[in-house]
């Protein structure tokens, strides 16, 4: 964490967003944050949960603080510490802590990823209590009613030393994504990636196939973001094998064998 203060500004959406809804996960999040409840996302890697987050703060006018957690997170790097500065130690805000003081969004991103000590902190903010304790301060912020607390996770990493406590879980109110169907899965990969629709219905599925591979050892198949991706290359002009090897095949796995099968997978569609 550097020592720079966070700027509020920094965090705010001019822009909207491109989001296209697969069902009424934005009505269910408008009312959770008009009701002060905190949003869980789970879902797959790359299938829109920090995309919808972004289009959640600019629908709700609201700041965007992301936190991407990991297992070194400390809950000092949430909340915040004393910093030294000409000599003396100056307190800093966390996110969490800018966040809450703003009356932002704060989103904490695979939160499963941080050490369970860490995450107890989010408890009181995450329950009708809505309040966080600043220990080393001692104080404790009271969040206003512009506050919102998003997390989210992957449950297809999840493991016994990598879940959610019931006693956090329990405090949200859960979205479930996957992966578009189809035919939005199309639009979007064509509005996103610049693409005609006679090259994105093939991508499309080519995901699909790549998604069928579990039990032959790929941990998941592609995601949306990686036919985007994908989508990008072929619009600047790479060849559709070169740019398909390059954004999903390599992405998804090191192994030669898999390698091959997804090479192969694209010469029979394109």
């Amino acid at each position: 964490m550097s020592g720079r203060p966070l700027r509020i500004d920094e965090y705010i959406i001019e822009n909207e967003p491109y989001y296209l809804p697969t069902g009424d996960e934005v009505a269910i999040a408008e009312a959770a944050y008009q009701e002060g409840v905190p949003l869980l996302l789970k879902g797959p890697t790359g299938c829109g949960k920090t995309r919808f987050i972004q289009y959640l703060a600019w629908r709700l006018q609201r700041p965007l603080i992301t936190v991407s957690c990991h297992d070194d997170l400390s809950t000092s790097d949430l909340v915040g510490r004393y910093l030294i500065r000409s000599g003396e130690a100056v307190w800093t805000d966390g996110p969490l802590t800018m966040a809450v003081r703003a009356g932002a969004i704060c989103y904490l991103d695979e939160i499963v990823e941080a050490r369970k000590d860490t995450t107890v902190v989010i408890h009181p903010l995450a329950d009708d209590r809505r309040q966080l304790p600043i220990e080393k301060r001692g104080e404790l912020l009271t969040a206003p009613p512009e506050f919102m607390l998003a997390v989210s996770y992957n449950p297809g990493y999840q493991s016994v030393l990598k879940d959610l406590k019931a006693s956090t879980r329990q405090r949200f109110i859960a979205l479930s994504f996957d992966y578009p169907a189809p035919d939005k899965e199309m639009e979007i990969v064509c509005r996103e990636g610049g693409l005609e629709i006679a090259i994105a219905r093939p991508l499309v599925k080519l995901a699909a196939m790549t998604r069928t591979l579990k039990d032959s050892g790929l941990a998941e198949g592609a995601s949306t973001r990686l036919l985007i991706q994908a989508g990008k290359l072929i619009a600047r002009g790479i060849p559709i094998p070169t740019a398909c090897r390059a954004s999903i095949s390599e992405a998804l796995t090191d192994d030669s064998e898999l390698l091959a099968a997804l090479d192969e997978m694209v010469s029979s569609l394109f």
